[in-house]
């Protein structure tokens, strides 16, 4: 090879080309993400330590009184040991790998994605990115249908840095409700927070109480207004009524604001 063209390699400029093809773009937390990337060798054989993909999401951080959104890796998922490629070369590399069960669902503007790159020493990092639609869990959509059975109305969806609920990501997603039924008067929102794993889903309600008089205002203040509880949903509990579900949430909901 001539100096020219390693120096070519180096930098990047002819360099492998990297895409992924997945069997489909749509997914549920925990479900297995299958799929393949397609290598293209570039105008050198070049040496590549390592294929991996990333799954990517955003959340959002205070810092100095204004949000900032900051990345988050949720997996990353190594392919292949070292080879090399060569000129010109075409390479098919399955993959398959699990779906974090904390992955954040793609509601509102939620990105979740995969990047895939080729390490190459020295050279440009040749990638690809895919985005990804997730969507609830079943335990999570029980819960979701649940609550808006209860007259809850979904107005926003967000990932927020949370060090405290977080448990394996520095945030948690917030499903934020607004009372239209019953509760109107009594609330002034309601916040569905998911610790979805393998064989359970836990569901924590925080309960944020409308402010009445000055007691009401003095708890609002300092956040008094607020009321966690949680409940447990199992595979088996897929099979109960909705409305069952929902008579739970109001149970907890009542016993939260008394």
């Amino acid at each position: 090879m001539s100096m020219f063209k390693k120096l070519l390699a180096s930098v990047g400029i002819g360099s492998a080309q990297v895409d992924a093809r997945l069997d489909k773009d749509s997914l549920i937390p925990g479900e297995i993400v299958r799929g393949e990337v397609h290598l293209t060798g570039g105008d050198v054989s070049q040496v590549i330590d390592e294929i991996y993909m990333y799954v990517i999401t955003h959340y959002e951080r205070e810092v100095n009184d204004a949000k900032v959104k900051e990345e988050c890796i949720l997996l990353k998922h190594r392919l292949t040991e070292r080879f090399t490629l060569q000129p010109n070369e075409q390479k098919v590399v399955p993959f398959a790998f699990r779906l974090p069960y904390e992955t954040p669902l793609t509601m509102g503007r939620q990105p979740v994605y995969l990047r895939t790159g080729a390490d190459i020493k020295n050279a440009i990092d040749p990638g690809d990115s895919d985005f990804i639609e997730v969507l609830p869990h079943p335990l999570m959509a029980k819960a979701l249908d649940a609550v808006k059975e209860l007259g809850f109305q979904l107005y926003k969806v967000d990932c927020e840095f949370n060090r405290h609920l977080g448990r394996t990501y520095p945030f948690v997603q917030e499903f934020e409700f607004r009372p239209t039924g019953q509760y109107r008067s009594r609330l002034e929102e309601l916040e569905v927070i998911f610790d979805l794993r393998e064989d359970e889903c836990e569901v924590l309600l925080q309960v944020d109480k409308r402010a009445r008089g000055f007691l009401g205002a003095l708890e609002e203040a300092f956040d008094l207004d607020e009321r966690y509880t949680r409940f447990r949903l199992a595979a088996a509990d897929l099979n109960r009524p909705t409305a069952e579900i929902a008579g739970w949430i109001d149970e907890l909901i009542r016993r939260a604001i008394r």
